[in-house]
């Protein structure tokens, strides 16, 4: 069985696109669309005062690049290895900050003026960016904000409010830019009349950041206009010339052709993330089929020119996230040819893509498939599995209207919003469970309990403990953070903000806005307490007094004992005794997280995931389920590593056991080796009928990863070697080069079980 890249393509790129697509890949292998966080307390607690979540490259709460640790090539923040030119003369840094929404707009708008127009030969879709808001404005809620993060972090909460949401650029395609600045303008108008001077303040910097935007599409005109002038090659020149036709136009209009909107998106999406790192962006089948549709109708473009120019944005916008499928608001299956045209976009470059097929029982056949076939021949977890009916009935149970719950859309690793409407304060923040289940053993020992039911009572005190530490913090957070930053380019294309002259992160900006948050941790702490429970409170070979000293330790001098804990039936082998525990646990969280509130009233909401806070060894100490100091936690609601030994049949039977629908999202993830599939006669096929089966017991999403691991473990030693520059994989809920990952990281993902049958 081959791995991938070695299979025949299906699609085959032009030769502009062959040079499209090297350019891109150099950027990529050579670290210059790298991300990084500043340390690991940050990936576990999501809180540092370092930085909030992704660390700036440049400026002044920059890090030294050697304190910083690289999460992998998903950026779309190109480093040119310079520093902002023009930063001494932000507005900010020139007229003193303020925590204002127009001091902010200002700040943006000089960035996109003196973001300079890079267009590169032989593309078509264009737009790349350099430097991002954090590289020239500070994000800081304040001391005293700061200081409560610390003390929360005591406690097992954090986090921060960083994207991770998704507009609706229906708005957009439908108004285009000078559309938005009209309903600006008017409610400008409206708030200048009854004199509602915060709202008319926070929409004049909201105009500032349109028009900013509008000016910065028009210097692309400009610039490949200037180009065109120049140019002596015919068909460079013609490209040139639809370029600065295509941008002008759709400068303030909205666009007609399939080309301008796919160039509209993208400028939308390059014009938002250089605000930060992280959203997702919507159905972009339902965006653009009605294009796709009319230009063929009138004859003006090819299905490869589609493809050509999805894989051109897929290219640029690197880890940020679009679905496809799911259903229509009748219920009927949403699947159009758009939705072929996105995976074959993908399947020509074999390189880059975050989609989601979110699937349900009556998506179109043939679509699934070929999702199949293209995820079984890439192997890249492209695209992830989404289980759409479940999502809905996620965002129903949190009491979203039925009429506008159909619209759900994957909008990041493993989280789901409602494009436009709800802000989805999601990926940045964390409640991390070993910590309440380390005061629940210390209250147990002071306490003398001597029932394991009256342990679990004092856990989910513990765990309201750490949430209501989460509540408040983030309390105070959403106090000012419509102030210190926010979400203005996102805001342009909800529905809410321009009209109320609020922004979506301040109260009521939009309708939904739920806190949710990952959780970290759940299958060691159940496997801990199952331990705990036959090994305490059942066999009584143990004390807690034992089990704490043991594990405050890290087990020295207690191997034998260790292995008696770590030989417990464990999560994750379809042990209905052992998968209990961890069902328990779930419940004890949603049912406290149902009865938390954040100050817009609105409810918090757990995620049975955690992208990287699992691997930080250095950060968290041993655990009760045997498991040493120096090994990784388990990855969300995965079982860790090693511990799962009845073959993934088994451990997808206990993830469903879990009530999904109480929850945030969480993945199977999944690692194959291809000689998994020696025998089976249609890789695709295998893959659809566990995927349906998977689904049809209630379960979120599947990350599958199919590759050689020998490759990836010469790979961290050599990583050099061409042959290993575009092996790409799903990590947890994101894509990257795996040369491109933190050495930790990728120990940690060569560690996990690696299947090699069923």
């Amino acid at each position: 069985m081959k791995v991938r890249n070695e299979y025949k393509a299906k699609f085959i790129p032009s030769k502009r696109l062959e040079k499209v697509i090297e350019y891109n890949q150099e950027l990529a292998y050579t670290g210059k669309r790298n991300i990084y966080t500043a340390d690991t307390t940050q990936l576990v607690y999501h809180w540092t005062d370092k930085s909030n979540g992704v660390v700036p490259r440049t400026g002044e709460w920059s890090h030294p690049p050697e304190m910083n640790i690289s999460m992998g090539d998903h950026g779309c923040r190109v480093d040119n290895g310079q520093s902002f030119p023009k930063y001494d003369e932000v507005p900010s840094h020139v007229n003193g900050y303020e925590a204002t929404a127009e001091s902010w707009a200002k700040d943006y708008a000089f960035l996109l003026e003196n973001t300079p127009a890079s267009i590169h030969p032989f593309e078509s879709i264009v737009g790349e960016f350099f430097w991002e808001m954090n590289e020239i404005r500070k994000y800081n809620f304040g001391e005293k904000v700061h200081e409560m993060g610390r003390e929360v972090r005591k406690l097992g909460a954090g986090g921060t409010s960083h994207g991770h949401t998704c507009p609706d650029y229906n708005i957009g395609l439908t108004q285009g830019w000078g559309g938005i600045l009209n309903r600006i303008d008017e409610s400008i108008a409206l708030y200048t009349r009854v004199e509602e001077a915060e709202k008319t303040s926070y929409l004049t910097g909201l105009r500032i950041v349109c028009v900013a935007i509008i000016d910065y599409i028009k210097k692309y005109a400009a610039q490949a206009k200037a180009f065109a002038e120049k140019e002596t090659d015919a068909s460079q020149k013609k490209r040139y010339e639809d370029i600065a036709n295509d941008c002008e136009y759709i400068a303030e209009n909205p666009p007609k052709t399939f080309h301008q909107a796919v160039q509209w998106i993208h400028f939308a999406i390059m014009t938002d993330r250089i605000v930060g790192h992280g959203n997702g962006y919507g159905r972009l089948d339902l965006y653009l089929n009605d294009f796709y549709q009319n230009d063929l109708k009138n004859g003006i473009i090819t299905r490869q020119d589609a493809r050509e120019y999805l894989a051109e944005m897929f290219l640029k916008i690197r880890g940020q996230h679009f679905s496809i499928g799911g259903r229509l608001k009748d219920g009927s299956d949403a699947s159009n040819e758009m939705s072929f045209i996105i995976l074959e976009a993908y399947d020509m470059i074999d390189d880059y893509n975050n989609l989601f097929l979110m699937w349900h029982k009556d998506i179109n056949d043939d679509l699934m498939n070929y999702a199949c076939d293209v995820l079984a021949r890439h192997g890249a977890s492209v695209p992830s599995m989404a289980n759409y009916d479940l999502l809905v009935d996620c965002q129903l149970r949190s009491g979203v209207e039925k009429d506008i719950a159909w619209n759900v859309a994957v909008s990041g690793c493993q989280w789901f919003c409602l494009p436009g409407r709800e802000y989805c304060d999601q990926d940045v923040n964390a409640l991390v469970l070993l910590d309440p289940m380390w005061r629940t053993i210390d209250r147990g020992i002071e306490e003398n309990v001597t029932e394991f039911t009256r342990l679990m009572e004092i856990f989910k005190e513990e765990f309201k403990r750490t949430a209501e530490a989460l509540r408040i913090f983030k309390d105070a957070q959403y106090d000012v953070l419509d102030k210190v930053w926010p979400e203005m380019a996102t805001s342009l294309n909800c529905h809410g903000p321009i009209e109320r002259g609020i922004d979506m992160t301040g109260a009521r900006g939009v309708d939904y806005q739920f806190t949710s948050t990952n959780i970290l941790g759940i299958p060691n702490v159940a496997d801990s307490f199952y331990a705990i429970k036959k090994l305490v409170f059942e066999e009584g070979v143990y004390t807690l007094s034992q089990v704490k000293k043991a594990t405050e330790e890290n087990w020295k001098d207690n191997e034998i004992m260790r292995q008696r804990f770590l030989k417990q039936d464990k999560f994750g082998n379809d042990i209905d005794e052992a998968d209990a525990m961890c069902v328990e646990i779930c419940d004890i969280i949603a049912e406290v997280l149902d009865g938390t509130k954040n100050n817009r009233g609105q409810q918090y909401r757990g995620s049975l995931f955690q992208f990287q806070g699992h691997t930080c060894t250095d950060v968290l100490p041993a655990t009760p389920d045997g498991r040493l100091a120096e090994e990784p936690l388990a990855h969300g609601c995965n079982p860790t590593a090693g511990r799962n030994v009845n073959g993934l049949l088994a451990t997808a039977n206990s993830v469903t056991k879990i009530k999904n629908y109480k929850f945030q999202g969480g993945s199977l993830q999944i690692e194959l080796q291809p000689r998994f599939f020696d025998g089976k006669e249609n890789m695709g096929d295998y893959i659809k009928h566990f995927t349906e089966s998977f689904f049809e017991k209630g379960a979120f999403q599947i990350n599958l990863n199919i590759i050689d691991l020998e490759k990836l473990k010469d790979a961290i030693e050599h990583p050099d070697k061409e042959e290993y520059r575009n092996i790409i994989v799903k990590v947890t809920g994101y894509t990257t080069r795996f040369i491109c990952m933190a050495k930790s990281f990728q120990i940690e993902f060569v560690g996990r079980n690696n299947y090699e049958s069923i």
